[in-house]
């Protein structure tokens, strides 16, 4: 894992190897085993090398997911927390899998686009699966658009609880 995180955050940053071994204090060979994962650094020297790329590893709530079911026997689902998706993530253009968007297959959203993040964020709260909420839904947009949403009662109700703890802590 962390060599992909060494890799992936040289690449963004736009720096070789040895550019990169130059700045962290440590040899390009050694850097160039982390990220083939021939070597492990250890977390010192792994928030070095992040650091001096522009940088931090950061400690990142995982939601867990439970499934409500409906009067209308038809379930959802709603985490007991909330989340941060990258900011190119929260705020991309996006097509939802026919599994979620049933409906209408192929629409695009642009998410950065506040009316269709919000419909975005209705289909996929009511139709979809944890893994396509932990996806395209991102905690702070959604309490920004929570008051706008239409979404049916019972799904509202269940998810104003985890918006509500976090809001409270």
């Amino acid at each position: 894992m962390a060599e992909n995180i060494l890799e992936t955050a040289r690449r963004k940053a736009g720096l070789t190897q040895l550019e990169l071994s130059l700045r962290a204090a440590t040899s390009r060979p050694t850097l160039s085993a982390y990220e083939s994962g021939r070597k492990s650094p250890t977390l010192d020297t792994a928030e070095r090398i992040l650091r001096v790329a522009g940088f931090a590893l950061a400690l990142d709530r995982v939601p867990e997911f439970r499934k409500v079911r409906t009067g209308r026997g038809r379930p959802f689902y709603v985490a007991d927390s909330l989340w941060r998706l990258p900011l190119e993530d929260s705020l991309a253009k996006v097509q939802l899998p026919l599994s979620v968007n049933w409906s209408d297959p192929g629409r695009n959203f642009n998410l950065s686009e506040r009316r269709q993040r919000s419909r975005c964020y209705e289909i996929v709260l009511r139709e979809g699966m944890p893994r396509d909420i932990a996806t395209y839904v991102d905690g702070a947009l959604l309490v920004d658009l929570w008051d706008d949403l239409v979404l049916p009662r019972e799904l509202r109700r269940e998810w104003s609880l985890t918006l509500t703890a976090a809001l409270s802590t």
